[in-house]
Parts: C-alpha cells; sequence; structure tokens
C-alpha cells in the first residue's frame, strides 16, 4: 500500500507567493530597487569601460559640473559614477557568498541538531553559542585582519559570522517537523535519515529561512562597508565602503563623496528588508490562507 503524505509550504503555492508580492507595494518597491542596482552592476563595464579606480580627470569635481562625470570625481581624480556602479559588484557579490555561506553552516548545524537531538544536539548548540557571544563585527575584523582582505576573504568571514542565526531557525524548525506525520510516514517506508531531512523536513523549512536569508544579505552589505570604512577592503575592487572611506577627509568640502555611495547603501540595505517583509507576509503560514 502506498501511503500519500501531504507536507506543508510545498509547491502549489508558487503562483500565490508571486500574487501577494504583487499585492504588496512594499516587496514591489525592493524588488525594483534591487533589479536596478543588479542591472547597473551587471552593465558598469558597458557604460563604463576601463578601470574605474583609473584617474580621468580634475579632482574634486562636483556633480553637474562635467556632463563627462555626471556625479563629480574624488580626491584622486576618478570617475565617482563609475566607483558607485561597480561597486555595487564588489557589495553585491560579498554580501550573496557571505550569505551562502552562513546559510550552509547554519543548515547543516541546525538540521543535525534538531533533528537528532541529544548530545549531539546539545555539543552543536553549545558551539553555536560561543559563536554568539562573540560581536559579529569584531570576529570579522579578526578573520579578515589575519587573512588578506579580498573579496572570497571578506565573504567567508562575514559567513562565519552569521551562520548561528540560521543554525538556531533551522534547529527550531526541524525539532517542530521531526515528529510530523509526513515525516512519520517517510520512516515508516524505510526513508534514510539523510533522505528525510533533505527532502522531507528542510523543503518545509525553507520558507522561514528566506526571509532571514533577505536580512542577512542586508547586514553582509553593512558589515562590508564598515570594513571598507575601516580600510580593510580590498584594495583591487571599488566598493561603496572603500569610497565612504577615502571621502571623508573632503566631508567638509565634498560632502557628495561620502553621501553618494552611502546613498546606494541605505537605498539597497532598505530593498532587502522591504522585500524581506514582503517575504514573511507573503510565507507566513498563519496568513496562507487570506491568500487567494
Amino acid at each position: 500500500m502506498t501511503i500519500i503524505t501531504i507536507k506543508p509550504g510545498c509547491a502549489g503555492h508558487s503562483e500565490s507567493l508571486w500574487g501577494a508580492l504583487r499585492r504588496n507595494p512594499a516587496a514591489l518597491v525592493g524588488t525594483a530597487i534591487l533589479s536596478l542596482t543588479l542591472a547597473m552592476a551587471l552593465t558598469a563595464g558597458h557604460f563604463f569601460p576601463g578601470d574605474p579606480l583609473e584617474m580621468v580627470a580634475e579632482p574634486l569635481l562636483w556633480p553637474g559640473t562635467d556632463p563627462t562625470y555626471p556625479l563629480g570625481t574624488d580626491s584622486l581624480g576618478r570617475n565617482v559614477a563609475a566607483g558607485i556602479a561597480y561597486g555595487a559588484r564588489a557589495s553585491l557579490l560579498i554580501a550573496v557568498y557571505g550569505t551562502l555561506v552562513s546559510v550552509l553552516i547554519g543548515i547543516v548545524v541546525g538540521a543535525l541538531a534538531g533533528y537528532h537531538g541529544g548530545k549531539l544536539g546539545d555539543v552543536l548548540m553549545r558551539t553555536t553559542e560561543v559563536f554568539q557571544t562573540v560581536p559579529a563585527f569584531l570576529l570579522v575584523i579578526v578573520i579578515v585582519a589575519i587573512g588578506t582582505p579580498t573579496v572570497n576573504i571578506i565573504a567567508l568571514a562575514i559567513g562565519i559570522s552569521s551562520w548561528p542565526t540560521v543554525a538556531r531557525l533551522i534547529r527550531a524548525e526541524f525539532r517542530t517537523l521531526r515528529e510530523a506525520d509526513f515525516v512519520t510516514a517517510a520512516r515508516s517506508q524505510g526513508f534514510s535519515n539523510r533522505s528525510i531531512i533533505l527532502h522531507e523536513i528542510l523543503p518545509s523549512a525553507l520558507a522561514p529561512l528566506v526571509v532571514t536569508s533577505s536580512i542577512l544579505v542586508a547586514s553582509a552589505i553593512l558589515i562590508e562597508a564598515g570594513l571598507a570604512f575601516l580600510g580593510m577592503s580590498d584594495p583591487n575592487r571599488p566598493s561603496w565602503g572603500g569610497m565612504i572611506g577615502a571621502g571623508r577627509e573632503q566631508i567638509a568640502g565634498a560632502w557628495y563623496l561620502t553621501a553618494l555611495p552611502g546613498f546606494a547603501i541605505i537605498l539597497v540595505v532598505l530593498a532587502f528588508n522591504l522585500l524581506g517583509d514582503g517575504l514573511n507576509d507573503a510565507l507566513n503560514p498563519r496568513l496562507r490562507r487570506y491568500i487567494p
């Protein structure tokens, strides 16, 4: 006899999810901003060919002074518009890679701790608590200082500092779902623990993980900007935080050098938070029944 099980939050809701997001103005605004930012990052080389760190004009040209450089130049004569466009690449790459690292580590730790429990779960959660006792930004600084401040090292450091949040979330979801009817049915059919974790429970725990990931990406952008402001960014890659750090000495006479990249950071972080709120409303199980 074949046992048919129905898992919560499975397929069949994608159309309803998209419909819920379309009816959420905040989510639409966040999606539009992120789409424009991604397009700017992908087309930076087309609109600004050459090295964005190259000195191309007279230093400290104000925005609007020269149509060739619409956002002006910095103290070294570099194109500010090119720096912002290429800086979007570095910021988004570091944020996405860092979030992927934290999600992968958090899923492994949280799934094992939540599904098996016992001594293994206690050891994993005590390890998680150890990482949480160290301020995330301080841990990132230490890791980057030990290594070389490259895009990969910075992303890895952000991921290592952020995974405890994911681990606790996944552990809570697994502890709730491990005794669910569809999991019991899977065990009765002889499914292995690995198969149950990967194919039965994990897909049902993805909804809150998606929402959390959007917030982690926004936090990663802020962490990268803070590192760059302290001079701990990749010297070969322009970034928004690096532009703010480089322009702080001219903030009295050329405030646009910090205001423009700072506004870009605020806009993108706000967009991720708006999208995260929209996803939370659309994926919240208590609200799903109100979605037609």
